[in-house]
């Protein structure tokens, strides 16, 4: 699943985003709330997952903006305060969980994949993403280019995912790192560059028309001709 992390306590947010990562998900992190919206507004999400307490605009106002502009992605709430009051404000402004800190990350995963869940049932379609002839499920955990199956490791399978929700959009090498893997000793390793060179064996090599793009001195793209 796509996912936009909203935290600004960067330590925590890391240990998140690897929950996350490790389990096979695609994360933005933002630690700012209006960044937040504005991130919201040209990203499609599976789950939001909002810490309360932010800087700027705090997590209840996100929620209320984001379901204003008819944003329908489930939201998780995280925070330490545990009222209440606290809940049912998060729940009436839209959240549709609200899970207390400190938590344990089998609990975060499960709530997640709970609501990614509830999400695909109601719009299947949104699990299918396309570039030309190549499509990837994001549910099933399939993918095909031009009707022939086309074998993903893990890792594999979220760099993919990754390029193809930016699709049409250059993914800078530092972004690829945060979102696919997320560990900060991996700042300086080729681990990049030695996977797009897999993706491309499976996805390139045996086509024509060549998807995944080389963006000199900035990053990756996959695109149409």
């Amino acid at each position: 699943m796509h996912l936009l992390l909203v935290e600004d306590d960067e330590r925590l947010a890391k240990a998140v985003q690897r929950i996350f990562t490790a389990e096979g998900h695609v994360v933005d992190w933002v630690a700012d709330g209006e960044e937040a919206l504005a991130q919201a507004g040209v990203e499609p999400y599976d789950v939001y997952v909002l810490d309360v307490m932010l800087p700027s605009v705090d997590g209840f106002e996100i929620t209320r903006r984001l379901r204003a502009s008819g944003k329908s992605g489930p939201i998780l709430m995280l925070t330490a305060r545990d009222s209440v009051r606290d809940r049912v404000t998060g729940l009436d402004a839209g959240a549709d969980d609200y899970l207390v800190k400190p938590f344990a990350p089998e609990e975060l995963l499960a709530r997640v994949r709970a609501l990614g869940r509830r999400q695909s049932a109601v719009n299947a379609e949104a699990d299918v993403l396309r570039v030309a002839d190549l499509e990837l499920n994001v549910r099933t955990r399939e993918a095909t280019r031009g009707g022939r199956r086309i074998e993903l490791t893990a890792k594999e399978f979220v760099l993919l995912e990754a390029l193809m929700r930016h699709a049409g959009h250059v993914m800078t090498r530092s972004r690829l790192l945060d979102t696919v893997w997320s560990y900060d000793v991996l700042t300086d390793s080729n681990v990049v560059e030695m996977y797009i060179h897999y993706l491309r064996n499976k996805i390139d090599k045996d086509f024509d028309e060549k998807l995944i793009r080389t963006v000199r001195g900035v990053g990756y793209a996959i695109r149409e001709a």
